[in-house]
């Protein structure tokens, strides 16, 4: 889940390629930006609304890559992205060296979840590469918003702004379930990353018999309400790294005041400052608000190499020079990856801004409720997808399911995890790498785990498999610039 001040554009360029394809479009031979062998590209096509069979129709698209054995298994295995709003299709080839070895033996499909990547895709323009002054401004990003949802709604295949209401994880999972139809597979095994392990869990909760296996990593279960979680794990997650500067003598010397130099960073906006923005290098002179300072330390947290900076370049800007600690918090050059605006704001408008109360989460002492207020502001006009009897509620699990964590993980920790495993009961097993951030399957072992336990021949031998390799990692220690001498 990231910062919605990274929304992306990433399927503009993509659409000629997507609409040459023709619906319910076998597997047949093509080529994927990022996946540098041919692969099998195919496409179901899909009511938008499930109760108007008859009614227009969208294209959800997927990707196979093939088992390179000839005697392949008969169980896939599907990866679902995260966000919500990011496209699988567009991360296959960042992800598929996690999913060497089970290519051995399996095909590896990614699917673009309708709304996201070439599966009539609800995309505005590219907020992170907007100026500095208008990420800072709420008032603009609501404004950016409302023009966003009239935009898509005038695309043919929503059709109107109530179209907006049919992007929703259940329905979304009805899709997978035809990809899996067309490709023949009586049983997949389910990757979900973040957002992708509810939706994960949401395909069990429809399809059980038709799963064998399922990792989910990063878990966001259909009970946690994220605008609200963003602050209480956000802060949790800070709260630790100021402990651990606080306890390493090092960290502590340099930094005595570091818990109270951020209090007084927050208590001093907003201000004025000039600064150069850090993707494209240009002076602006900027108001360095409460929520772009937040949003920036947000996103830092997801990543402990990156969070260990957080320390200087919060020192940084307690002397007057915000730069370092507003560009921890901005994306890459790469799109890849990015989310799908629209597609974001219709599934959490019906599933995580409506049960904001019932959820119960406390809210961080600094990060308060700034989050969750623009989330409901901006649903309280984006239409509301209904949601089936029983959405939230996660039963017990037939097939073995492993749940990973981060125990430094500032939007998906592990107490949603925990809830999650003992929802599922025997077959559920959670593992935690304490010194892991947002995801935890990238870490150099741990593909050896996945591979493990999906390739298993019993419920028994996959729960059986070691999974602990990560376990002593450490905590990147705190970053110290180089100052080079004048």
């Amino acid at each position: 889940m990231k910062r919605i001040r990274h929304l992306a554009c990433l399927a503009a360029a993509l659409l000629p390629w997507a609409a040459a394809w023709a619906a319910d479009a076998p597997p047949a031979p093509c080529r994927v930006p990022g996946l540098p062998h041919e692969v099998r590209c195919g496409s179901v096509q899909r009511a938008l609304d499930p109760a108007a069979p008859d009614g227009r129709r969208i294209d959800v698209h997927y990707v196979v890559v093939p088992a390179l054995a000839r005697r392949k298994r008969p169980d896939p295995v599907f990866l679902l992205a995260g966000g919500p709003g990011q496209s699988a299709i567009d991360v296959a080839g960042d992800v598929m060296p996690l999913f060497a070895r089970l290519n051995n033996r399996r095909d590896i499909v990614f699917v673009d979840q309708r709304g996201a990547g070439r599966s009539a895709p609800l995309v505005c323009d590219d907020a992170s590469r907007r100026t500095l002054a208008e990420q800072a401004a709420v008032e603009r990003e609501i404004v950016h918003l409302r023009q966003c949802r009239e935009s898509l709604a005038k695309l043919p295949y929503v059709a109107g702004a109530d179209g907006l209401r049919f992007f929703t994880t259940a329905i979304a999972m009805q899709d997978l379930d035809a990809v899996r139809r067309a490709l023949g597979a009586e049983r997949i095994n389910l990757v979900g990353v973040s957002y992708g392990t509810r939706a994960a869990l949401e395909y069990q909760r429809q399809f059980p018999v038709h799963l064998r296996r399922s990792v989910l990593d990063g878990v966001a279960p259909p009970d946690m309400a994220l605008p609200g979680s963003f602050s209480t794990d956000a802060q949790a997650a800070l709260d630790t790294w100021f402990a651990a500067c606080r306890d390493d003598a090092a960290c502590a010397a340099r930094h005595p005041r570091l818990r109270e130099d951020w209090q007084a960073l927050l208590a001093g906006l907003p201000r004025t400052v000039t600064m150069r923005h850090p993707l494209d290098g240009r002076e602006e002179r900027v108001e360095l608000t409460r929520e772009l300072l937040l949003g920036a330390v947000r996103a830092a947290l997801y990543t402990p190499a990156r969070a260990a900076a957080l320390p200087p370049a919060i020192a940084e800007a307690t002397a007057g020079r915000p730069q370092a600690l507003v560009a921890l918090g901005m994306p890459g050059a790469s799109r890849r990856g990015e989310i799908a605006t629209g597609m974001h704001f219709s599934v959490m408008c019906a599933e995580d801004v409506p049960h904001l109360g019932p959820a119960g989460d406390a809210l961080g002492a600094d990060f308060g409720t700034g989050f969750a207020r623009l989330y409901q502001r901006v649903c309280a006009e984006w239409p509301q997808g209904a949601l089936p009897e029983g959405f939230r509620r996660i039963a017990s699990s037939a097939v073995p399911v492993l749940l990973l964590s981060g125990g430094l993980d500032p939007v998906t920790p592990p107490r949603h995890a925990e809830r999650t495993a003992r929802a599922l009961g025997e077959l559920a097993r959670h593992v935690v790498v304490p010194n892991a951030g947002h995801g935890v399957l990238a870490l150099g072992c741990m593909h050896e785990v996945l591979w493990r336990f999906i390739d298993a021949e019993t419920p028994a031998d996959a729960l059986a498999v070691e999974a602990d390799c990560a376990a002593n990692m450490p905590r990147p220690p705190v970053f110290q610039p180089v100052v080079l001498p004048r």
